[in-house]
């Protein structure tokens, strides 16, 4: 069993596992498909914790005992979970500027590649944290700040290198879309290949890391954006998982107590050796996901990166039959767009969904791949 869910609480666990899960589907919707949400979720919420914190963490240096004492202070106070929160919000914020047209920046054909960006920074902030606990307690255990035993060994560097290579996987960098309605910033190209190999290393990473917060940000925050994604919003993963993570460590960051002392706190098994079988899957996953890339890109003809790899996969296709017309895009536009950036918008948006070539129509056959 990888978690500690049986005994006179494990009802409770389960409860709060779908609970979470249920909850973070609904504040996504929320988030996503109205401007007010999101400004609400990630300025007006975001401020107010960051409020919170500031005062928490003020009066605990000034030796105020509620502060002291007070569970932000003493169970999330480690950098990771401040990078994570505030990574994850400035994703957010970023993919809302894309899909609304807010400001020059958020019109830039450039600043398409910041979705790439922002998920990479992400997921180096992991990659760094399973990186420490191997150079921190090789072979043994250490005690994070936030009083967490911790093991380290093998089992964090491989998971490290899938979290390296899962970011090589990010396909398609510039191929980013507004949907219908503005309500989502579209990524076509991060269908289920990336999606299991990112969620496969998280999942991992939590595990070898978080094993107080697992089974809830492993598990249930992992699964919202994925269903959602599969279900309804085709080419959203990635804003749905920007949404969720920030909402998520924005409730821990406040809450703490939900997953650490409450009846529906439960930890992982925490064994060095069902670490490694997990940290061993993920790294093979995201292999032969980055190898799947890499015979499709040879046997196209296509740069992974600069050009839609999955292009012509009925996901991709999917996705892209949600792309908002040039037309809708330039009646929303907000007014202080120039004639110019209307016109880059409009061209880009007038590009016709990007076909997998038939292999007759590559040199020699497609016989490279």
């Amino acid at each position: 069993m990888l978690f500690n869910v049986y005994g006179a609480n494990a009802g409770w666990q389960w409860l709060g596992l779908i609970l979470v899960l249920v909850a973070l589907i609904g504040l996504n919707e929320v988030a996503r498909r109205s401007k007010a949400g999101g400004i609400f979720m990630f300025f007006g919420v975001c401020g107010a914790m960051t409020v919170y914190c500031i005062v928490v963490e003020v009066a605990a240096a000034m030796g105020a005992e509620w502060a002291l004492n007070n569970p932000t202070h003493t169970d999330m106070n480690s950098w990771f979970h401040y990078a994570k929160v505030y990574a994850a919000t400035i994703g957010c914020i970023g993919f809302m500027m894309i899909k609304y047209s807010w400001t020059p920046l958020g019109r830039a054909h450039w600043f398409k590649v910041f979705p790439f960006a922002i998920v990479a920074i992400n997921i180096l902030i992991a990659v760094v944290s399973d990186f420490e606990s191997a150079i921190k307690a090789w072979g043994t255990t250490w005690v994070s700040t936030e009083g967490v035993v911790l093991y380290g060994g093998m089992h964090n560097v491989l998971n490290g290198i899938a979290g390296l290579i899962n970011i090589a996987c990010m396909t398609g960098w510039f191929g980013i879309y507004i949907s219908k309605k503005r309500e989502d910033m579209l990524w076509p190209d991060m269908i289920w290949v990336y999606i299991l190999a990112y969620d496969i290393w998280n999942f991992c990473y939590t595990y070898n890391c978080l094993p107080t917060h697992s089974w809830y940000c492993g598990i249930a925050l992992l699964l919202a954006p994925t269903i959602a994604a599969l279900a309804w919003n085709k080419g959203g993963w990635i804003q749905n998982r920007a949404f969720t993570l920030s909402i998520w460590c924005m409730f821990c960051q406040m809450v703490p107590m939900f997953v650490n002392d409450s009846v529906f706190a439960a930890d992982s098994v925490n064994n060095p050796s069902v670490n490694l079988a997990v940290s061993v899957v993920a790294l093979l996953v995201n292999v032969a996901a980055f190898a799947y890339i890499v015979v499709r890109s040879v046997r196209y003809g296509v740069n992974p990166y600069t050009k839609e790899v999955f292009a012509g996969t009925s996901s991709f296709t999917a996705a892209m039959e949600r792309r908002a017309t040039a037309e809708y895009l330039l009646e929303t536009e907000p007014a202080s767009a120039t004639a110019s950036e209307k016109a880059e918008m409009v061209a880009y948006a007038n590009l016709p969904i990007p076909a997998q070539p038939s292999p007759k129509d590559l040199p020699n056959g497609g016989a490279a791949a």
